[in-house]
């Protein structure tokens, strides 16, 4: 299946689990002639993060909406009712009150996981979902939602690591490849 979850042009295999390690290997061997490079999840991690896409338990969930996703484009109000759709018109109507914002840290060394406070002035403004090391644009990234206040890119914010406060700036997404130039290649 030609699809990619890395913002990359990008296969995924599916074939039964027996034949795995043999296609693994054949692959692999294959591979060698072009100096293949195994990756893993981390990998993929922060390929997502540099295209901007949303991860399912991190950006996404029963805690947030669509809209405040930036994922509005895929919600369809002129169907039919459906589950959440009166509460989702209520939202559009009255506007969110929370974005998902991308944020990147000044100091590339320090890196998010997940769960880190964002302060802005001394106070908790909202909370990392996810966070890596981007090396495509050599900058810590990380996500979080934030009051629409300080949504705008070129906000500075600073997310709160080990105790200590690492001054970040919301910044406008994706960070790599913004046109999907590569995604089409």
């Amino acid at each position: 299946v030609r699809v990619t979850y890395v913002g990359e042009l990008g296969w995924e295999l599916h074939c039964p689990m027996e034949h795995g390690a043999r296609l693994w290997q054949t692959l692999w061997e294959a591979g060698q002639a072009y100096a293949l490079h195994a990756g893993g999840y981390r990998a993929i991690d922060t390929l997502r993060l540099e295209k901007g896409y949303r991860y399912w338990s991190a950006e996404l969930g029963p805690d947030y909406t669509p809209f405040e996703a930036g994922l509005g484009f895929a919600v369809k109000l002129s169907k039919p009712d459906f589950i959440g759709r009166a509460a989702l018109v209520r939202q559009k109507q009255a506007g969110i009150q929370r974005k998902l914002c991308c944020l990147t840290l000044s100091e590339p060394a320090q890196v998010c996981i997940g769960k880190e406070p964002v302060r802005h002035n001394g106070q908790v403004a909202g909370w990392v979902t996810s966070g890596g090391y981007g090396y495509s644009v050599g900058k810590s990234i990380a996500y979080a939602y934030l009051p629409m206040a300080l949504a705008q890119p070129g906000t500075a914010v600073a997310v709160e690591l080990y105790g200590d406060l690492s001054p970040a700036l919301v910044v406008a997404e994706p960070l790599w490849d913004a046109a999907g130039v590569r995604i089409k290649a």
